[in-house]
């Protein structure tokens, strides 16, 4: 009896959630949600296996993911295996044209397709992009400058063929919105003389998400979310709170970009950034079905 009653418990726990779950499945049904995939999510095989069920499980139940991925970690793995330095100015690898044929060979001929196959494996069907693809990231050169104190004018940093989004055509991923196909991206551009760019996974995400309009855009990361100066997590902040943030000089290292993302991203029309941690199973879900949520939520007000 004892048993019986454990199972029922069981049961009805498992139920409630999808109770829980039922008026988010409402509320994203048909809309766009942009995912950016990267971090330990990537490595770990349970892990991945967790992101491809929770994607298929989206596109079944009628939302309409997008996936951009990265793959800064493979990219230096294979460029060291070759014999090629990576080097970094202001966070960026310089890239010449040699380290891109090699960023283009691992993004879009390695990772791109391992990450269709993966959703292929959990019942999905996928379709691996370049921003090559139909133009579908049009870039141009990334001009960085290092501060160089106030009386001196910034230094102008060459760092080869690293880009910036200059346009998405939507048009392209439109188009998968009225089938079963879910589009995966790399983050490679093109430029306006057929030149290849490397570009940052987490700003083309955030372009992809504004120019679509997207209900969210979630961003995968190594961290649970925004910290505050007392390392506690901002489970919610407004875009004028996140660019205070940046001010104030409360983000440090890697989440400074994507804060910077987060906004540019709401400003250009994703209505929500999420920035999530990537290393909990089933992170998606959790973000996107329950009433708590994990991480932090950037949007224009409460």
């Amino acid at each position: 009896m004892e048993a019986f009653l454990k199972d029922q418990c069981t049961v009805i726990e498992k139920a409630r959630i999808l109770i829980e779950a039922l008026p988010y499945i409402r509320r994203f049904s048909q809309k766009t949600l942009v995912i950016k995939y990267g971090g330990h999510a990537m490595v770990a095989d349970d892990l991945k296996e967790s992101f491809a069920q929770d994607i298929v499980l989206m596109k079944y139940i009628g939302m309409h993911p997008v996936v951009v991925h990265g793959g800064g970690p493979q990219i230096g793995q294979m460029l060291e295996r070759m014999g090629k330095k990576s080097d970094f100015l202001a966070g960026m690898r310089v890239t010449d044209q040699d380290t891109m044929d090699i960023v283009e060979m691992v993004l879009v001929g390695k990772i791109n397709k391992e990450i269709v196959s993966l959703l292929h494996r959990h019942g999905g069907q996928a379709v691996g992009l370049s921003g090559k693809d139909g133009h579908l990231i049009e870039a141009r050169k990334l001009h960085v400058y290092r501060y160089q104190g106030d009386d001196e004018p910034p230094e102008i940093l060459d760092i080869g063929l690293v880009g910036e989004v200059s346009r998405v055509n939507t048009q392209i991923l439109r188009l998968f919105e009225h089938s079963r196909i879910i589009p995966v991206i790399a983050p490679v551009g093109v430029g306006e003389n057929g030149e290849t760019f490397n570009i940052n996974a987490d700003l083309v995400a955030g372009s992809v998400a504004g120019a679509l309009q997207a209900k969210k855009l979630i961003l995968m990361t190594d961290v649970p979310g925004v910290l505050d100066a007392r390392g506690e997590l901002i489970s919610s902040m407004t875009v004028g709170e996140a660019a205070d943030a940046l001010q104030d000089e409360t983000l440090r290292g890697g989440m400074i970009p994507k804060v910077r993302c987060a906004i540019d991203a709401v400003q250009s029309g994703a209505e929500k950034v999420h920035i999530i941690d990537g290393r909990v199973p089933h992170a998606l879900l959790l973000e996107i079905f329950t009433d708590a949520g994990i991480g932090t939520e950037i949007s224009k007000k409460r």
